[in-house]
């Protein structure tokens, strides 16, 4: 038999339908099998939307390997079911273990199975991720498409309505994407939850919109094709659709707009009808086997690298300021990211229109084509940077610390779930940013990101650094959180005066470094904090020049080295110095630290902020909660008083 795979703008051939209709129905009885086998699951969403992705992957993916973003990701019996029928994974393996401990096969798509690029399970977060594949498709001068599916009742998430004019505004018509219409979310009909006017949100953003019986296969094609025709805008396809389709007990259920089988495992009472009745007669199994002997794409495993392994890059010569320099940290990003995409075309830098604040405008007004604007769309704009980190680009994204690990933390846990390799730079935080008062006062931002267990987090402790730390951060696998605030602060100098920070220096991470000597107390200071603490004793060098101090400036606080443990075992007191909140940050997380590794001290305290402060300047606020230079003098007189 000779069996023919359909081109585009053509209609399918009956022996086509025979095989797509095949297809489906194999992976109609997959989606049940492994429902019934893990009484776990959502299979009516599986069911809806299951013809599309027979279409899409047989007749599309299996031939070009075009990247697939399920943002729905609880419909992944259905991409499974798909993934099996094409030969890419073991059809008894996921039958069996779907949703099963020791078990690839999670409960929501995940990149440990060959063929997912990107694990979703939050709404709204794979078409952003999707956006990212395409935007990188586009930087790449590349004419492959990125397919997206979600459902529609994740339109109610505002995250994809920040995709949705993102995509418009850049204008990538490489991006098609299919809405299951099925009319049901998890509780009850869209009508009843929250009615979508679907083609008006698209229609008013600037998408194509095309409407599609959903479970017509000769429909399917010819709109996909239909789609493929289109330029100058994304595409959507709004698939009407009938939750639980094709299965006798569930179908009635969905035309009745009830959410019965959104996430409901069959019992065996009720599947085992179904399943005989899906078992495929000798022609269809024939059928198949000539289709997948012209599958021409096969997947490669996801790569997982190694947390801080080095990245391939041309990180250039570090700058350096002079102890006189009046620079604040975040110009010192800016202009060590500007020399960074200077020399790898692969570096971008992204913001939520805050170039000017956050200082990627030495990149937007040097290299434009290297800077992505994703206007007030936080979380859009971090997932985009993982769908971009997954296609061999940088990405930068910066925003005010506030946004970053507030508003898009869950963006970030999702990136970090999915081993990306994105670089988010905050500015703003702490009572550095003043006036702007306690919602934009990000004191919070550290222990937010701090159990993300692919995230590495760094504040560095003056211009210098911060341009040593963002080279090393572009140059080696994973996720960073490098925080800093608003306000210029003094170059750190070694005691002869020249930079601490010099040509010499270089960041591995987690490093701490003994800014100045001293045999009694450890001051373990984080960013702006350690210039307040170099100030603080030389205050003391004058009114108790009895005092010995040691100045240890602290990278991260979910890693520390042998330098602080010596300092603090040599000294045996510690006050940790942090423009943060003391329950989640820098202090809290040492004492952990020093209670595990059975290091014992006379005395700890924690200097940070206890409360939310109002407006005012840097340096009032400072001095209000004592942690400028004479709050830290007068705290650590106390305790030797103690």
């Amino acid at each position: 038999m000779v069996f023919a795979l359909p081109q585009l703008h053509s209609p399918l051939t009956s022996d086509q339908l025979l095989l797509i209709q095949a297809f489906s129905k194999s992976c109609r009885r997959s989606i049940l099998e492994m429902t019934h086998q893990a009484q776990s699951g959502h299979p009516g969403g599986s069911l809806s939307s299951i013809d599309y992705l027979a279409v899409l992957y047989a007749f599309v993916i299996s031939q070009t390997g075009e990247k697939v973003v399920v943002s729905n990701g609880h419909i992944s019996p259905a991409v499974y079911s798909v993934l099996a029928e094409l030969g890419y994974v073991s059809k008894d393996e996921v039958n069996s273990s779907f949703r099963k401990v020791g078990s690839i096969f999670e409960g929501h798509v995940t990149r440990h199975v060959a063929g997912v690029e990107y694990g979703t399970g939050p709404l709204g977060i794979g078409v952003s991720v999707a956006a990212g594949f395409a935007l990188a498709e586009k930087l790449k001068n590349s004419e492959r498409n990125v397919y997206a599916l979600m459902g529609d009742g994740e339109a109610q998430e505002g995250q994809v309505h920040e995709m949705i004019h993102f995509a418009a505004h850049h204008h990538l018509d490489n991006l098609i994407l299919f809405v299951d219409a099925n009319k049901v979310q998890l509780t009850a009909s869209l009508a009843d939850i929250l009615p979508l006017d679907l083609r008006k949100l698209f229609e008013a953003a600037g998408w194509k919109v095309l409407e599609v019986d959903a479970h017509n296969p000769q429909a399917l094609w010819a709109t996909l094709g239909d789609a493929h025709s289109i330029s100058g805008a994304p595409v959507v396809l709004i698939g009407h659709s009938v939750m639980g389709k094709g299965v006798e007990f569930m179908e009635p259920e969905g035309l009745a707009s009830r959410a019965t089988w959104h996430g409901s495992a069959p019992k065996t009472e009720q599947v085992k009808p179904a399943l005989n009745a899906m078992i495929l007669d000798k022609a269809e199994e024939e059928l198949l086997e000539h289709f997948r002997a012209q599958i021409q794409w096969h997947p490669k495993p996801a790569e997982f690298p190694k947390l801080l392994s080095p990245l391939p890059l041309d990180t250039g010569t570090p700058f350096t300021y002079a102890p006189d320099a009046k620079i604040d940290c975040r110009t010192a990003y800016g202009k060590a990211l500007l020399d960074l995409a200077q020399r790898n075309p692969s570096i971008l830098a992204l913001t939520a229109d805050l170039r000017g604040s956050v200082m990627t405008k030495f990149v937007y007004e040097n290299l434009p084509k290297q800077h992505v604007e994703c206007g007030i769309a936080e979380q859009h704009m971090v997932s985009l940077s993982g769908g971009l980190s997954l296609s061999g680009f940088t990405p930068f994204c910066s925003t005010f610390g506030a946004f970053m690990t507030s508003r898009a933390k869950d963006q970030a846990r999702v990136n970090d779930i999915n081993h990306t390799n994105v670089k988010m730079v905050a500015t703003h935080c702490g009572l550095s940013v003043g006036e702007d008062g306690p919602t934009h006062q990000a004191i919070d931002d550290m222990g937010s990101f701090v159990g993300l267990l692919h995230t590495m987090v760094i504040e560095p402790a003056d211009p210098n650094q911060t341009d040593r730390i963002i080279r090393y951060v572009a140059s080696h696998y994973g996720n960073f959180y490098v925080r800093m605030g608003r306000h210029a602060f003094p170059i750190l100098t070694k005691e002869d005066g020249t930079p601490f920070y010099d040509e010499s220096y270089e960041y591995t991470y987690g490093r701490c470094d003994v800014i100045r000597p001293g045999n009694q107390l450890t001051l373990a200071a984080s960013g702006a904090l350690v210039s307040e603490a170099v100030q603080a004793r030389e205050l003391l060098l004058n009114s108790h020049p009895e005092l010995s101090i040691e100045i240890v400036a602290v990278s991260s606080l979910k890693q520390f080295d042998d330098i602080l443990k010596a300092s603090i075992r040599k000294t045996g007191r510690v006050l940790t110095l942090e423009d943060h909140n003391i329950l989640s940050g820098l202090g809290s997380q040492l004492g952990v630290f020093l209670l595990e590794k059975k290091i014992a001290v006379k005395q700890f305290e924690r200097m940070g902020v206890l409360e939310y402060q109002l407006s005012g300047t840097w340096k009032d606020l400072y001095h209000k909660v004592g942690l400028d230079a004479k709050g830290i003098a007068k705290r650590i007189v106390e305790m030797f008083k103690a």
